[in-house]
């Protein structure tokens, strides 16, 4: 039996500001089982992002990606962010890819 998932301190300052940027975002923090945190919806691209949300303000051994995490990365392209700068980093990479890539 799962119990209530746990998210980081900065998920949901993440999401508002990838919101703020004009993505959907769908949290799937309680799917568990190594899925990524974030499902991003590129309205502008038509595409999608995994992202696994990290807090950056903790020690690196706290951010480690847990083995189902390091299993599901290995099978899936899933970014990781530990910041708000860095996943609007990640959603502007990923629009200007999917741009390039389009034309």
């Amino acid at each position: 039996m799962r119990f209530a998932a746990r998210t980081d301190a900065n998920h949901s300052a993440i999401v508002g500001a990838l919101r703020a940027c004009g993505a959907e975002v769908l949290s799937l923090a309680a799917v568990g089982k190594g899925c990524p945190d974030l499902l991003i919806w590129h309205p502008a691209t038509q595409r999608m992002q995994l992202v696994e949300v990290k807090d950056g303000r903790r020690p690196p051994s706290e951010r480690r990606l847990t083995p189902d995490q390091e299993a599901f990365h290995k099978r899936w392209p899933v970014t990781v962010v530990l910041d708000i700068e860095g996943a609007v980093a990640a959603l502007v990479s990923a629009q200007t890819l999917a741009t390039a890539h389009s034309r």
